[in-house]
């Protein structure tokens, strides 16, 4: 979609549908300033408008070159933020695929306190993702949907702000639209080698670096959780490394963001049902299709960060020499674990990308998203991830930003407690830890698992709920949500200003 801001009268606007951000109870002055640039037909429309988030009017004005102006509701003007307005603007988009608008203007909030570019970006991540199809393989026409989205900035507008913020929204929105692609694509197109050559290609498209390494290299470097599930495999494993270190980093020690890619999640001989299950799997690798999104947000926003993204991908499936209850796999770190479950394999591939992170790189934050727990979407559903982090003092820090990130970008968070008794959950009798902890608080003792092998600050976001979806949620569609993305690019740039001098 082509993304841009004007300056021009809004009643000039050459677009075929032209939405008006208003909030439940708009003053009368905002009404009367709206009848004088639109007509008495948007006063009449206003009538029977009743602004709660999400709510879409549509009137026919005599007064404007757009031949339909939509009042969009935004919420209350007390509780007006970013997220009200992307939730508000995203049925908005809705309502111009209904009426096959292919260019949309959209005025800025003149309710609240957003300033101007916090605005516009909440207004084009709202409506691109709002917008968002997945279409690679359907074959009929369909209703493709709106082709242009412009920004309005009015004469009492920050315009440069609204550039800035319109620009930003355009680019954190497509990288999530990147990871949405990649997760809803069909298993058979998405093996770990077609995998890895698509991250090589947006690697090489956005201009960060990306090393692969085949079954030869993880042999090497005895990688032996990939390798253990990646046995009941037809095709090999990869490891990707992506690299973004820009001349002006502000640091030397990296952040390195770990991805789970599993491709395709049968359980293995673990099997799970196909009902509600496996039938949803192509999604097991949500964590990695984030980091590639998160790694195209920070290449186009010119984040001054050194970061590391680390993607072990492999399918889990129960043919061949498939790996087997009761086996003891020998990990990267040279620690043991006993599989009791074959349906718990995310976190082997995990543990040896955490242990190769912490004993490569020396790295100064490591983060890992995954898809990894059922008990996480049992405790928070699909409204917030799990967040965990090793109890230290400094954790505490992390946790909070980490929140207050996922506040602004509404991709949100809640932390689980990470107490030392919870590994006890995992001891086994042959080897150094089992790789399931039992039904209870099973995603706190999957984190427990995780913590085992990392030597550095670390935070693990379980997105299993936000991070695929059985029906739309405001902006987040069916299906593939790119959680995630916004999320971490919001806390790296402010991860950026808390260690730039002032």
């Amino acid at each position: 979609m082509i993304v841009s801001t004007t300056s021009n009268a809004p009643a000039t606007l050459d677009a075929d549908l032209l939405l008006v951000p208003l909030t439940q109870d708009p003053s009368e002055g905002r009404i009367e300033a709206l009848a004088g640039r639109f007509g008495q037909s948007l006063v009449r429309a206003a009538e029977d408008y009743e602004g709660e988030e999400g709510s879409v009017r549509v009137a026919y004005p005599e007064a404007t070159a757009a031949p339909r102006v939509a009042l969009v509701g935004v919420g209350t003007a007390h509780d007006l933020d970013a997220e009200a307005v992307r939730r508000g603007i995203a049925a908005a988009s809705t309502a111009a695929r209904d009426h096959a608008a292919e260019t949309v203007a959209c005025l800025l909030p003149q309710e609240g306190d957003l300033d101007d570019d916090t605005a516009a970006q909440a207004l084009v991540e709202g409506f691109v993702l709002g917008a968002y199809q997945y279409r690679r393989y359907k074959t009929d026409e369909g209703a493709v949907g709106p082709s242009s989205f412009i920004v309005h900035a009015g004469p009492e507008a920050d315009e440069e702000g609204v550039r800035a913020g319109t620009e930003r929204g355009r680019r954190l929105a497509e990288a999530t639209c990147t990871a949405r692609d990649l997760v809803n694509r069909s298993p058979h197109d998405k093996t770990a080698q077609a995998f890895a050559e698509m991250v090589a290609a947006s690697g090489a498209h956005y201009g960060y670096e990306v090393e692969t390494w085949g079954a030869d290299r993880i042999q090497a470097e005895e990688m032996g959780g990939l390798l253990a599930v990646n046995k009941g495999s037809f095709d090999p494993p990869t490891f990707s490394i992506l690299r973004w270190h820009p001349e002006e980093a502000v640091n030397d020690a990296p952040v390195v963001v770990v991805g789970k890619g599993v491709m395709f999640d049968t359980g293995g001989l673990s099997l799970k049902d196909t009902k509600g299950s496996m039938d949803k799997m192509k999604s097991d690798m949500g964590g990695a299709a984030a980091v590639v999104g998160l790694f195209e947000a920070l290449a186009a926003l010119d984040v001054p960060l050194n970061v590391i993204g680390l993607l072990p991908a492999t399918d889990n499936r129960p043919g061949r020499k498939a790996y087997v209850p009761g086996d003891v796999i020998e990990m990267h770190s040279g620690g043991t674990v006993e599989v009791m479950n074959t349906d718990a394999e995310g976190r082997l591939l995990l543990a040896d990308a955490l242990s190769y992170a912490s004993s490569t790189y020396d790295p100064a934050l490591v983060v890992d998203l995954a898809t990894l727990t059922g008990s996480c979407i049992v405790a928070l559903g699909s409204k917030a991830a799990g967040v965990m982090a090793s109890e230290t003092e400094a954790a505490a820090e992390r946790l909070y930003a980490i929140q207050r990130a996922g506040e602004r970008t509404g991709e949100r968070v809640h932390p689980l407690p990470m107490y030392e008794e919870y590994k006890e959950h995992l001891d086994s009798d042959i080897a150094d830890l089992t790789n399931v902890g039992g039904s209870a608080a099973g995603a706190v003792t999957a984190g427990k698992f995780l913590e085992h092998f990392v030597d550095a600050p670390w935070l693990h976001l379980d997105i299993a709920g936000p991070a695929f979806l059985d029906k739309p949620d405001g902006y987040a569609p069916a299906g593939g949500t790119g959680f995630g993305v916004r999320l971490l690019a919001d806390y790296l740039e402010n991860y950026v200003v808390a260690r730039t001098p002032a």
